[in-house]
């Protein structure tokens, strides 16, 4: 489905690349956990999977095929949706017009001008049913709990109808008990939904938990890619050094 064939990035200024160059690749349906420590990698990767990070090296394939136009770029990454560390949301507005903003990607520059059609704001509300959230739909998103917003940044994700989602550190500001809610929250919807699902973590733990395959990066080198029960003391010790 998505291919990384050598694909590396350099931040402009570093001496170092960021991401060594890589070749991976991701299958529908899939959950697969980013894990390593701060600094490894994996946020350097996961947007570059989205191309929000452009390559400095290699290329990325969607379906087999490169993204060469605006508007196979505007597509994939509408079908690529993001949930952020640290929400990325609205504060000041309510939870319903967060999570329509999942639905931008559908609509011309001209037309975002405009209110959002009403199929669009059914989609948005069930969307937010699907988190817990209907109850707190028009409430502003500055009066919720941590957890509770970052259930709005996945029914945001979910608005935008999306084959794939990547999540960035997406529990790394949460007590554990909020971290196990939401992280069981998104795999339950991705498994119902037959959604990839890309998570960068460097919680151990929760990897085991939730993990059906493991990259596992360290200096922007994958070191592992396979199961967790492939995944040995040694290899760990080297990947948190």
């Amino acid at each position: 489905m998505i291919q990384l064939q050598q694909l590396s990035v350099t931040y402009p200024g570093a001496a170092q690349p960021a991401l060594l160059p890589t070749s991976l690749s991701f299958q529908q349906g899939e959950l697969v956990v980013l894990l390593g420590a701060s600094g490894a990698g994996k946020s350097t990767l996961l947007r570059a999977i989205n191309l929000l990070n452009q390559p400095s090296s290699g290329e990325l394939l969607v379906e087999g095929r490169r993204i060469k136009s605006a508007r196979a770029l505007r597509r994939h990454r509408r079908n690529s949706a993001m949930v952020f560390q640290q929400h990325q949301l609205l504060l000041q507005y309510s939870v319903l017009h967060n999570v329509l903003l999942g639905r931008l990607g559908y609509y011309s520059s001209l037309r975002t001008l405009l209110p959002m059609s009403e199929n669009d704001k059914m989609l948005a509300l069930q969307c937010i049913e699907r988190v817990g959230l209907l109850d707190k739909s028009l409430a502003r998103v500055d009066r919720l709990s941590g957890g509770q917003q970052q259930r709005v940044g996945i029914a945001r994700a979910l608005a935008q109808q999306p084959k794939v989602i990547l999540a960035d550190e997406p529990v790394a500001s949460l007590d554990p008990a909020t971290a196990r809610q939401v992280l069981t929250l998104l795999h339950d919807i991705c498994k119902e939904d037959g959604l990839t699902a890309i998570v960068s973590l460097h919680q151990l733990n929760y990897a085991k938990e939730f993990a059906e395959r493991i990259v596992a990066l360290s200096a922007g080198e994958v070191m592992f890619d396979g199961p967790l029960s492939d995944l040995d003391e040694s290899l760990l010790s080297n990947i948190y050094q």
